[in-house]
């Protein structure tokens, strides 16, 4: 077979199958919250279970175990590695205004365009303790599961044949499906969840670890499950009256923290091309060791696809 198209062949196995395994982890988790919530609601032995069930993935992608072969190649794909302390601070930050600014985006759009929204189950029957760990272990499992999937194995695979900025546009755009079966098809959410999808995965390119992205990710889900969704249903479009002063509240809440995160991305990209100029230089501290990963990515493509390094 042409390499070219063993190549893609490869890239496209790989983005469904992490697309399966995103929708498995989901549904093996929601099926056992169901069970225990109508079983035994006061002991949230479901959060345990999927929290060992988590740790043994975890452990296996990140290059634990058997086969050794693919130990090295699992580890690289995962895109797990130590962030510096100032690095990890400005992703942070970035981070956080983007989602601040992704919240504005969200109210807003919700009353200019009729969205289906996130129906979240009436928790209000359950014991607070259970509905508290379920709703953290349920942010915990989506930011892992995504950030190791898509922005970890399938944006690594498309990095080493495609520019960062086409390899993060292909991630997110393959996200569209996961989102549209749980939120519905419709395109304000998609497009909102593409926007979000590509925050992550240049976060992910910037700093090269799915770290700080995890940490991001998971609070993010946490303030829209917690504060966001469960008002939803409450929101009116504006032709129906529901164009009041908050409407313009999040309006400029929505513009003046997107100008911030912009701000905040662009110093956390001279960040990091600081500490690998200095590496080039012959710092070899930690930090720069591990910022400067992607020098050798044209000869990691050709070891990885066993090509023979030129004599």
């Amino acid at each position: 077979m042409n390499p070219l198209y063993r190549r893609i062949l490869f890239v496209a196995s790989l983005g469904l199958l992490v697309l399966a395994l995103t929708l498995f982890f989901q549904g093996v988790w929601a099926a056992l919250v169901i069970t225990n919530l109508k079983a035994s609601p006061a002991i949230p032995w479901a959060v345990a279970l999927m929290a060992l069930f988590l740790w043994l993935g975890w452990k296996y992608v990140s290059g634990k175990w058997r086969p050794r072969s693919t130990a090295a190649a699992r580890r690289r794909y995962l895109r797990a590695s130590r962030v510096p302390g100032r690095v990890f601070r400005w992703a942070l930050l970035a981070g956080a205004l983007a989602l601040v600014a992704l919240v504005g985006y969200w109210i807003v759009m919700f009353q200019l365009v009729k969205m289906p929204g996130n129906r979240l189950p009436d928790f209000s029957r359950y014991p607070l303790f259970t509905v508290a760990l379920v709703l953290a272990m349920a942010a915990i499992i989506g930011a892992v599961v995504e950030e190791a999937g898509f922005r970890g194995y399938f944006q690594v695979a498309l990095e080493r044949d495609f520019r960062a900025p086409v390899a993060i546009v292909i991630s997110s755009l393959l996200m569209a499906p996961g989102h549209g079966l749980t939120q519905g098809f419709v395109w304000p959410t998609l497009l909102w969840y593409f926007f979000a999808d590509v925050m992550f995965g240049v976060m992910a390119y910037l700093t090269n670890s799915i770290l700080p992205g995890i940490v991001i990710h998971g609070a993010g889900l946490l303030i829209f499950f917690v504060l966001v969704w469960p008002a939803d249903q409450a929101r009116r479009l504006g032709a129906d009256g529901g164009g009041d002063g908050w409407f313009w509240i999040h309006t400029g809440q929505a513009i003046v923290f997107t100008a911030l995160a912009i701000l905040a991305f662009r110093h956390l990209a001279r960040v990091t091309r600081g500490a690998r100029a200095r590496h080039a230089s012959g710092t070899n501290s930690p930090v720069e060791r591990n910022l400067a990963s992607r020098e050798n990515s044209a000869i990691e493509r050709m070891r990885i696809n066993s090509i023979p390094l030129p004599q």
